[in-house]
Order: C-alpha cells, then structure tokens, then sequence
C-alpha cells in the first residue's frame, strides 16, 4: 500500500513539475508587465487574459484573417497584449523572456499560417494594431509608418500629402506594415520601382534585451536581415522609414477577361513571353481563376489580365497594340485615375467608392490556403492545360495569381537585401483557395496539394523556390518549442536561397538563445 502510494505520489510530483514546465505562470508575466511600466503609459487596459472570455476572445479573433486558426488555444494561450506604447513592447518581450514564454508579434492578422498569433507551446501574443502612428514629409519624399499601420492608411495619408507621391507595396489595404515590408511586400510598382524593402532606409526595432534600436545602433547587418528576411526572427519592428516614389497625376488601368473558349490558354502563353518585357512602368498581371461557363452547370477557367500603367491610355495602346496585340485591348477597356483610385480598382471595388474605404479595419476572416512558386521559363500550353484540369477539379473558389517580373527587380541584386527573388524570374505564382464549410478545409488542403504537385515541372527547382510572404507550413516547418537547423535550412533555402547563411549568422549574432522562434523562424548558426 506503502508502494503504491509512493508511486501515485511520484506521479502526481512529476506532473505537477512538468506542468509548471509547460505552463508557465501568467500571474509572474504580467505582474512583471506592471512592474515594469511607468504610470504614466498605463498597461492594465492593454492586457487580455482568458480569465475574461469575452474580451480576450474578441481581442484574438479581431486580427485573426484565417478562419482556420479562429479559436484560440486555451491551453497555450497565457494572454495578449495590445500595446499602446513602445514601452508596452519592451516590457513584454522583457517578460516573456525572463518566464520563459514564447512571443508570437501579430501587426495585420495576415500571417497565411497563422504564424503570428498561434503556438503549441505556451505563448503570448503581442498585437501592435495600436501603433499605427504615420508621419510623411513631402520635401524630403519619406515617411515613417508603424509596424500596426495598414497599407490602406499610408497610401490615404500619402495621397493627402502628395497627388504625385507613393509607396510600392501591396494591394490589400488592411495588411500590416510591420509583417508586409519585413517580408519584401510586393505590388504593381514593382516592375517601376521594386518592392518595399528596396526603399526602406531606416527602423525602429525592439531587440531580445527589450532595447530600442535604430538602424545606425542595430547595425548594417541586422538593417541588411529584417529588409526581406522578415523582423519576427531578429526582434520586434517599431516602424519604419520609407523613400517615397514619384508617380504621374494621371495612370492608366484595365481589366480584360478572356475564357478557354476564347483562346485563354494561347493568350497567357504569348503573356509569358512579353509580361517581363514591357515597359517598366507596365504591371500586367494573368489571374487564371475557375468561374461558370455559357452552358448551365458547366465550368471553364477564365484568365482575367489587370494592367497598371504609369502613364496615359495612347501611350498604352500603342505599348499594347506593338507588343500584346494578342490580348485585343480597346480604348474602352482603359480608365484614367489617381494612383489612390488604382488601389480602389484593384481591391475591386466600383468607381466613385470613397477613398475612407482604405481606413477600414474589416473583421472579415475566412478559411483559406496560399501557396507560391517562382516560374523562369515559359510554361508549356500541355503544362497550363493540366493546371487548369485540376483547378476545375475545386468545388470552391479557387485562383491563381501570375505576378510580372523584369524591369527593376531584374536590376537590384539578389543580396542587396535579404529578399533574393530577383533576376532570373518570369513570374511569381499564388495559388489559393478560400471555402466556407469548415469540414471541408481537409478536402481543400489536399486539394492544393494536388494543385502544386501538378505545377512541378513547370517551375523553379533545386530548390522549389517560395515568397516568404506566402507563409506556407507544407514546404518544411519545425515544432512550435524548437528550432532544428536541418529541418530550418529546408524551408529556409525555399524563401531565402543564397541569402540564408547570413541571415543565420545575424540570427547568431543577435538572438543567440533563439528566443524570437516560430515553427517557420531562422536558426541561430554561426557559419564558418
């Protein structure tokens, strides 16, 4: 009886311990929150603990844009913190670090992953939505913009400051800048101008000392890793500050649909041979989707060709009508806008929409699955015909997404930032899916699965490269708690190629005991 109590005692002693191992206490982190902060820029409002289901689950949701990751994990959990001020970030990395609490740093909520705010182990969500703080200085053409602003609100505070002025980054305006511009955020400037690391020329980041640092006392090193390499690895961006690009009053845009049964398939092949070609002030993105056909019940894909151009509708005609005439542009496919009004047109939303759309903050997730891929030579007609078979194959939405390279990203080198995709490329591919069943997320899964499998041949290898910015845990993760270098170096090598060692070796460098870490995150290797 002795034994057996000795037995039960034992278990219950090292369960208990590994409890005390897994769970960290959230009393500890938070009472060092307070310890920590100044009166006068009060943290109680800004914490969220599941103690207080409502609010806290309120505050998880709000930035949660996958629905596949809307119900947090209690479990893991500990609390959210929704930082006001700069040094609300400082105390919680501080604190989470001397607990032994993983930080997961959520700007936008658009981490395809989920990376951002959902963990295995028990954790602690930073949300720096609050700060969202944008300065633009037209003399100088610069700005600064916090990591919780979203690109909607600079392109409307820029387009109040200068009609002539603009930002190259994304069309989705409710994406954080923290997350998109650590990244290598791209949009249809890119050809022009390149991307937004390639104009970023200074940052405010919080290190794993919970130190502020900015580019001239982080170091040429760490400026060079978070430009492209993404910020989550290195520590917490702040803000950033931004070079602005000089845009004409007026540009020209069109979108033009062509069907299979219009030719579609020969259309997109003479694309690839001409979309990197153009003009640099030319972004004509292919987007391959599934839509219904003339028939009731039949399905065809149709490709639908979005142009931004920087300039007017003769000039494009004539760009058109010598290069593309293959595509039958007409004058009246063609609008004249502001650049402000070209990111209402490629959002999709009708002319006349006011521009305070771009301030909105929808809550509007839904379930989805992205995934990427880098194209350097033309895709055969069999090639695009196989693809098509098997979009058709989706019982949801699904599209694919045909980005234009050449012009500038053709002429800045491959490690001028840690963002390396650049010459060499035809394209940049993203596939996705979206569904509303939750019990079909499974089905949708495999079925991009499928997808990508088909699209194989047809694009880069050894390795299969992937935009970072896509977040995708099929191309290699680690465990949430862990970071293993050879499992790192496969999904590493994908988003980073050559660039890799040396973000490793500023890993090393900067975050030795890896405590910036997610199942995606760069490992600590010093490299000889």
């Amino acid at each position: 009886m002795k034994e057996a109590f000795y037995v039960l005692y034992l278990v219950l002693l090292v369960s208990g311990l590994e409890a005390l191992v897994t769970k960290p206490n959230s009393g500890n982190f938070i009472e060092c929150l307070r310890y920590r902060i100044s009166p006068e820029n009060p943290i109680t409002d800004a914490i969220f603990t599941a103690d207080n289901t409502t609010t806290f689950l309120s505050s998880y949701v709000s930035y949660t844009k996958n629905t596949r990751f809307s119900s947090p994990n209690y479990k893991k959990l500990l609390a959210i913190v929704v930082a006001k001020h700069v040094s609300h970030v400082q105390a919680t990395v501080v604190c989470a670090k001397s607990n032994g609490i993983q930080i997961r740093i959520r700007s936008g909520g658009h981490d395809n992953e989920g990376l951002s705010y959902t963990s295995s182990v028990p954790f602690v969500i930073l949300d720096m939505h609050n700060l969202r703080t944008i300065t633009v200085d037209v003399s100088s053409k610069k700005a600064w913009v916090q990591a919780g602003a979203t690109l909607g609100e600079l392109y409307v505070k820029i387009n109040e400051a200068s009609q002539t002025l603009a930002f190259p980054a994304g069309i989705c305006a409710t994406v954080g800048a923290g997350g998109h511009i650590s990244g290598g955020g791209y949009g249809n400037l890119m050809r022009k101008f390149g991307i937004t690391v390639d104009h970023v020329i200074d940052a405010q980041l919080i290190d794993v000392n919970g130190k502020l640092l900015n580019r001239s006392t982080m170091g040429e090193d760490l400026f060079w890793a978070i430009r492209g390499g993404g910020g989550a690895s290195f520590g917490v961006i702040l803000s950033w500050k931004i070079k602005l690009v000089e845009v004409p009053k007026i540009l020209t845009v069109f979108q033009v649909n062509k069907t299979l049964e219009q030719g579609g398939t020969d259309v997109l092949y003479k694309w690839q041979l001409v979309a990197n070609k153009f003009p640099d002030s030319l972004f004509l993105r292919a987007m391959p989707q599934v839509v219904n056909g003339t028939k009731g019940g039949e399905r065809t894909i149709a490709i639908v060709f979005w142009a931004q151009f920087l300039g007017r509708t003769d000039e494009l005609m004539a760009i058109m009508k010598q290069s593309f005439p293959e595509l039958g542009l007409k004058r009246e496919d063609c609008q004249e806008m502001s650049w402000l009004n070209t990111t209402l047109f490629w959002a999709m939303l009708p002319a006349g929409t006011p521009k305070t759309v771009l301030l909105d903050r929808p809550t509007d997730p839904v379930f989805f699955k992205s995934k990427s891929d880098y194209v350097k030579k033309p895709i055969p007609k069999e090639g695009l015909e196989k693809i098509w078979k098997t979009m058709l194959k989706f019982n949801n939405i699904v599209w694919l997404h045909f980005n234009p390279y050449g012009g500038m990203m053709d002429r800045i080198p491959a490690n001028a930032t840690a963002f390396p995709h650049r010459k060499g490329n035809l394209f940049k591919v993203q596939y996705y899916t979206t569904w509303l069943d939750p019990n079909a997320t499974e089905s949708n899964l495999s079925m991009m699965k499928e997808l990508y499998e088909v699209a194989e041949p047809y694009v880069s290898s050894n390795p299969r490269e992937a935009f970072f910015n896509y977040r995708d845990i099929d191309i290699g993760s680690n465990p949430s708690g862990e970071t293993n270098v050879d499992e790192a170096k496969i999904y590493g090598y994908k988003y980073f190629l050559g660039n890799l060692k040396r973000l490793m070796q500023v890993k090393a460098k900067y975050d030795p005991e890896n405590f910036f870490k997610n199942e995606q995150s760069i490992p600590p290797v010093r490299v000889m």
